[in-house]
């Protein structure tokens, strides 16, 4: 194998299938009427239901920065930001400063949850949006939100419990997960505040090697007690290995940051064993959910294979080839991607497909809804992209 061609040929792969999805929401997923983004797309893109997820307005505002930012000065990206960002900023926050999960098409709250992944997902998409035209206001959101968020993961008794504090005291890994790109890309946009987000990165590092992270089952848990105790119940034992793989890349991601091995040494076994655990031999994929003792799951959608699990392992897998030139992970980024490009992308109609059946086939063919949208195959796209583009550059250095 000619390692530039292959680089060379990956890169524009990846370039053309991250412009044909970002087309796609581009022409069909804003709203020109209200503002923001519609959620609801059908195959074709036709919109098949007029609520919005606040999740994706957020998200969405981070894309077309991000995208206008790294890859694309053109102002019809920019313009679709701005779309996002007065649709987040007037109608997604309730009186208490707290955000909506999702709203009419018009701005009206539909519905509000305990959780603050909303918020999260606004500080991304203000932080990236104000290193694209320096709005200070979208940089103060951001920071307002984060100060909110922090002081909710700080005092969690602030947030109405998902389960009765008085028998269960639980829980998850997608609070500190999340909240460590949350602080990253911040810090990238908020650069005099490095060391405030540093420090907060600090937290969620620890806690999910000390309380997830179990080296004797070779796992990274999706849910477990108040104090890192392993709970031997059908939530406990639960393994999402597109979580863990995700978490994989923000760790090693942090660990080039700081230039520290020890964290990418064990963002690496993490992604290891996460795979190994994940992967269905069978049929090839990611399944969903996954019981580490290899009991029956509790998760009816167990078996599944949705388009966001093997979009975190696309840039997890490259990333820790780039890191570590070991060509294993670069098998593994290619089994993963001809997976995914063989089932999840739609030749026909543009971008992907999100929910398949386990043998591959596809089980639902919509193009965006409340938790699937312009976010991670944009991102995944443009992240290998880059890590392909440093590569093709090494390689010829070398040759």
């Amino acid at each position: 194998m000619n390692n530039i061609v292959d680089y060379k040929i990956l890169r524009d792969q990846y370039y053309q299938e991250m412009m044909i999805c970002l087309e796609f929401w581009l022409r069909y997923g804003l709203d020109e009427e209200f503002g923001g983004y519609m959620s609801y797309l059908d195959r074709k893109g036709d919109v098949f239901g007029s609520d919005k997820s606040v999740w994706f307005q957020g998200r969405g505002l981070y894309t077309f920065s991000k995208f206008y930012n790294d890859f694309d000065k053109s102002e019809k990206w920019l313009n679709a930001a701005k779309l996002g960002y007065d649709f987040l900023l007037n109608h997604c926050f309730d009186s208490d400063g707290r955000m909506f999960f999702v709203v009419t098409r018009d701005g009206r709250p539909v519905q509000k949850r305990r959780y603050y992944f909303s918020e999260t997902f606004a500080i991304v998409g203000c932080a990236e949006y104000y290193k694209a035209g320096s709005d200070l206001r979208a940089l103060k959101t951001a920071r307002t939100i984060f100060d909110k968020v922090f002081c909710f993961y700080q005092n969690p008794e602030m947030i109405p419990p998902k389960y009765n504090p008085d028998v269960i005291k639980a829980k998850s890994l997608a609070v500190p997960m999340i909240l460590i790109t949350t602080a990253q890309t911040l810090r990238e946009a908020d650069t005099t505040n490095a060391d405030k987000y540093n420090a907060c990165i600090d937290l969620f590092i620890n806690e999910i090697f000390e309380d997830f992270l179990k080296n004797d089952k070779k796992a990274l848990l999706e849910m477990v007690g108040a104090d890192g105790e392993y709970l031997n119940n059908p939530a406990g034992r639960t393994i999402n290995p597109g979580h863990s793989v995700e978490a994989s890349w923000f760790l090693m991601y942090e660990g080039i940051c700081r230039k520290d091995n020890a964290i990418i040494d064990k963002a690496l076994d993490i992604l290891n064993w996460s795979f190994e655990i994940g992967w269905d031999k069978e049929y090839g994929g990611l399944l969903y959910f996954v019981d580490i003792e290899g009991r029956p799951s509790d998760k009816l959608e167990w078996d599944m294979k949705l388009w966001w699990p093997h979009c975190e392992a696309l840039i997890s897998y490259l990333m820790a080839y780039t890191l570590t030139e070991d060509s294993a992970y670069f098998e593994k980024f290619r089994l993963i991607h001809d997976y995914a490009f063989n089932h999840f992308r739609d030749e026909e109609y543009g971008e992907w497909f999100g929910y398949l059946h386990r043998n591959g086939t596809v089980s639902n063919s919509l193009k965006g809804n409340l938790f699937k949208g312009p976010f991670h195959i944009p991102r995944a796209l443009m992240q290998c992209y880059s890590m392909l583009m440093e590569l093709t550059d090494k390689s010829q250095q070398r040759a």
